[in-house]
């Protein structure tokens, strides 16, 4: 059941907005806030729940405590276009750990990167072991983030 977003009213979107911000607000709490009953903010909250729009609920880990204080952002490019090419190469990056986000990219490179490492001595273990070695690599290029200055975990659900 696939809903548009742009058919969500202002009760949907306050409800995507609250649990964006606090994903372990209980049910009576985002009821309250929103001025509705337990259980039609429930209905609203799973129907928005099996559409999609709320794919899961997680906890945001902070990184630099976890151990990965360094942010690398990774440019590669492959030597083939073929399908089969960027299927491999996609397959095999989703099993590196460090590997934060993947995108297809337009431009000069085919994929950027998003690579969390410890320090430069362990990015130079996952380029040298893990990044050169996925399939059709042909160039790696790499930035070192030296400061995060917004990072978002909100999507924005203000009226289209």
């Amino acid at each position: 059941m696939k809903k548009d977003f742009a058919s969500l009213d202002r009760f949907d979107r306050r409800i995507l907005h609250e649990l964006q911000t606090n994903g372990r607000l209980p049910n009576s709490e985002l009821a309250k806030r929103l001025n509705l009953s337990e259980s039609t903010c429930l209905r609203r909250t799973q129907n928005l729940e099996q559409c999609g729009l709320i794919r899961g609920y997680v906890g945001l880990v902070d990184q630099t405590q976890a151990g990965y204080p360094d942010n690398v952002f990774v440019q590669i490019t492959l030597a083939s276009q073929q399908r089969a090419e960027l299927e491999a190469f996609e397959v095999a990056v989703r099993d590196l750990p460090e590997v934060m986000e993947c995108y297809t990219m337009t431009g000069e490179a085919d994929f950027m990167l998003r690579v969390v490492a410890r320090g430069a001595a362990d990015y130079e273990r996952i380029h040298r072991r893990h990044l050169t070695r996925l399939p059709g690599v042909d160039r790696v290029h790499s930035n070192f983030a030296l400061r995060t200055v917004v990072k978002r975990t909100e999507v924005p659900v203000r009226e289209p």
